[in-house]
């Protein structure tokens, strides 16, 4: 009877897997050219995540700091003012990016008033963050999926590896041991267990790698604004339950959410990673550009314990 039970589960799951594949592989080509076009839009005026360190390229002056050595100061700029300059090259060490996007089932919701699914939403910006970070001349990875890369197509790359993953992924990212330079950008609904998420955290930064976590919820999941009698289905196997009066859960439902929002930002900010939300109904594009513009600042130029609000 347990053999049958277990089979039975099995089919299920490669039933389940094969229709959101095929879902997937459907809605892919938008979603690439979603992602392209977004990129593009907000190319213009990025520059790569330059820093300073070895290598041969120049990167910019910088004004003479006391109790560096006297061989450090470039005395021909130096000459022009009375001022002491030290010639800085670029870092050119290439830069590793885990990047995780949830595509377990609670990401396929969407509301009447989102502009994506909480998993299409994901999968753009993470292949045109992705496209950003390989043109500053990053290395780009998916945990248990695909290697670190600095390829060209490198969107190509990742969806190919989604579409051909037949592999039930989680909502959070594997356990694994990134490079202690490296970074990682999870992106999930983060409805899991609070503990899961603490669990996935400190493996994570273990390392000394840094991080953030963005959670995208859809505007529904944000205001609640059910009425009358609502059967609430949860995706992912734990069953149902119906809402009699739905409007009495509401005030309930948004302090349990404000708690739980609270508890994921004290983890971040214990471990210096950054928190931000992101509502399907707002701009993938200003999403990308915080981003991408927070990396680049080496931590967002914020607090270890900021939290990105992102606009329309």
């Amino acid at each position: 009877m347990a053999a049958t039970s277990v089979a039975a589960q099995e089919i299920e799951a490669v039933r389940r897997a094969d229709g959101e594949s095929r879902s997937l592989a459907a809605s892919m080509p938008r979603l690439v050219l979603d992602a392209r076009r977004i990129a593009a839009s907000v190319t213009h005026g990025l520059h790569g995540r330059r820093r300073a360190g070895a290598g041969e390229s120049f990167w910019q002056y910088r004004r003479f700091v006391s109790g560096e050595p006297a061989s450090s100061v470039d005395w021909r700029r130096s000459a022009r003012d009375d001022l002491l300059y030290v010639r800085e090259q670029e870092w050119e060490a290439a830069h590793t990016v885990w990047l995780w996007p949830d595509r377990s089932p609670s990401m396929a919701f969407a509301s009447k008033t989102a502009r994506d699914s909480k998993l299409e939403r994901a999968l753009i910006v993470t292949f045109a963050l992705a496209e950003l970070l390989v043109a500053g001349g990053e290395r780009v990875g998916i945990p248990g999926l695909m290697a670190p890369s600095a390829s060209r197509n490198i969107i190509d790359r990742l969806a190919q590896a989604m579409l051909h993953d037949r592999t039930e992924r989680p909502s959070l990212p594997p356990s694994f041991a990134p490079a202690p330079l490296s970074e990682i950008v999870v992106m999930s609904d983060l409805w899991s267990p609070l503990a899961d998420i603490r669990t996935t955290l400190d493996t994570l930064a273990s390392s000394g790698s840094r991080g953030t976590l963005l959670q995208i919820v859809d505007p529904a999941e944000e205001t609640f604004p059910y009425s009358g009698r609502v059967e609430f289905i949860e995706p992912e196997g734990a069953g149902a339950v119906i809402a009699g009066r739905a409007e009495t859960w509401a005030a309930d439902y948004t302090a349990r959410l404000a708690l739980h929002r609270e508890a994921i930002r004290a983890e971040t900010g214990r471990l210096g990673w950054l928190f931000t939300i992101h509502s399907t109904d707002r701009s993938a594009a200003e999403l990308l550009l915080t981003l991408h513009s927070g990396m680049m600042t080496g931590r967002g130029g914020v607090g270890p314990a900021a939290r990105l609000e992102v606009g329309a």
